[in-house]
């Protein structure tokens, strides 16, 4: 039978047998998630699912039943979504801007290169005298909160080095067992290309069955919107596919 595993932000579905104990379902979620079994809380209507019973010890559990899943595991898989303003200050002119506290430190850069037209690769960020060094760590993890200020040092022209050109990666995409029995696919593109680009590559090649879908990235849902690139993909990385959609407003 087929059930719904709902998380904050997102749901998937999982095939389980009648008789599957709730043990052998944490270890799926870890294996496609990376979140530890003692970690994992599962619930249905409210009442925790205990490691020691099988599915059919639980006559509420049917096909279809939609079980919680809650974690105290450290990042969670989707951080909560906060939308703040914060103060983009340069040395000569400051003004506000309106972010997501799960926005990278690269996707903040291109939001003050939208409101101020200067260039991403120029800007270095810094929050409290410390550098934002790592584009690919959320905002929340520089401890950036409501009215937060990011001061912006203008690199030298003469350091600046242009984007290194797109290139080829090599991942795996990993499918869970509701879709087409935990396949494995290879797939080859550029680094550059979005998220939703391989998604319709994948359904134009019939890889996937129509429908919709949520692809995870060390233990992070990706975004449609921007790259393999700038989720920090790289040879032999695997990327992680469920049925499902993102529930709340933002990523």
């Amino acid at each position: 039978m087929k059930i719904t595993i709902v998380m904050k932000g997102c749901e998937f579905s999982m095939d389980v047998a009648t008789q599957e104990p709730i043990l052998e379902i944490k270890n799926k979620i870890q294996h496609f998630l990376g979140i530890p079994v003692d970690s994992q809380t599962l619930t249905v209507c409210d009442w925790e699912l205990i490691d020691g019973l099988d599915l059919d010890d639980y006559p509420l559990i049917s096909d279809g039943t939609k079980m919680h899943l809650s974690t105290n595991h450290t990042p969670p898989p989707v951080s909560p979504s906060t939308k703040m303003k914060i103060t983009v200050k340069f040395s000569s002119r400051k003004f506000q801007i309106d972010v997501d506290n799960t926005d990278t430190v690269r996707s903040l850069k291109e939001k003050i290169h939208i409101v101020d037209g200067t260039p991403i690769r120029r800007m270095t960020l810094c929050i409290n005298a410390a550098e934002m060094e790592d584009d690919f760590r959320s905002l929340s993890e520089y401890g950036v909160q409501e009215s937060s200020e990011i001061v912006v040092f203008l690199k030298a022209m003469s350091r600046v080095m242009a984007d290194p050109p797109s290139r080829r990666v090599s991942v795996v995409v990993q499918t869970s067992s509701s879709l087409m029995n935990a396949a494995r696919i290879p797939v080859e593109m550029n680094d550059t290309s979005r998220v939703d680009e391989l998604r319709q590559l994948l359904l134009e090649r019939r890889m996937l069955p129509a429908d919709e879908y949520i692809f995870i990235h060390k233990q992070r849902i990706m975004r449609d919107d921007c790259s393999l690139r700038w989720h920090g993909v790289e040879n032999g990385d695997f990327l992680y596919v469920f049925k499902g959609t993102v529930s709340r407003g933002g990523y």
